[in-house]
C-alpha cells in the first residue's frame, strides 16, 4: 500500500513560468523538431538495437566506399543525420527521465486526491445515513457524478429552502 501522501508541495506561480519558459527555450533551440502521424509512426522504419549493428557498418562502408551511394543519398546529409541524432538522443533521455516523473507524479497527485475525496464521500454517506443536516443533498449530489453511477437512476438534488 502506498503513501496517503507522497506528494505534499507548492509550486508557485513564477515557478510555472519559469519552467513553461525552459521549455520554450528547448522548443527554440530544437527547431528541427517534427511530429509525425501514428500511421507514420507505425509504417515508419525504425533504428532499433537489432538494426544498430546493421547501420553501423553500413556508415563505415559508405566512408570507405562512396562509389556505391545512390545519386538520391548524399554523405553530407548522412553525416548531419548522423550527428544531430546523436545529439538529440543525448537530451531524449534526460528528457524521458524528466516525462517520467513528471507522470509518476501527476498520478501520484491524481491518487491522493481521488483517495481523499473517496474519503469524503464514504463520510457524507455515512452522514446522510444518519439523517445529519445538509448531507442528503451532498451525497444525493455526489452520487450521481460518482464513477459507474447511472445519472437517471438517481434524481437531481435540490438544496432545501433557507
Amino acid at each position: 500500500m502506498l503513501d496517503d501522501n507522497r506528494v505534499s508541495d507548492v509550486m508557485a506561480a513564477q515557478a510555472v513560468t519559469d519552467v513553461r519558459a525552459a521549455i520554450v527555450t528547448i522548443r527554440t533551440n530544437m527547431p528541427f523538431l517534427i511530429s509525425i502521424s501514428q500511421l507514420d509512426r507505425k509504417q515508419i522504419p525504425k533504428l532499433g538495437p537489432k538494426s544498430l549493428g546493421f547501420v553501423e557498418k553500413a556508415l563505415q562502408y559508405m566512408k570507405s566506399n562512396p562509389e556505391f551511394l545512390p545519386g538520391y543519398v548524399t554523405q553530407v546529409e548522412v553525416d548531419k543525420d548522423v550527428a544531430l541524432r546523436v545529439a538529440v538522443l543525448q537530451i531524449a533521455l534526460e528528457l524521458k527521465t524528466l516525462s517520467d516523473a513528471v507522470g509518476d507524479t501527476l498520478m501520484v497527485l491524481g491518487s491522493e486526491i481521488w483517495m481523499a475525496c473517496l474519503a469524503y464521500y464514504q463520510s457524507v454517506r455515512e452522514a446522510a445515513r444518519r439523517k445529519r443536516p445538509g448531507a442528503e443533498v451532498i451525497y444525493a449530489d455526489l452520487k450521481v457524478r460518482f464513477p459507474g453511477a447511472n445519472p437517471q437512476e438517481y434524481p437531481t438534488p435540490t438544496p432545501p429552502s433557507a
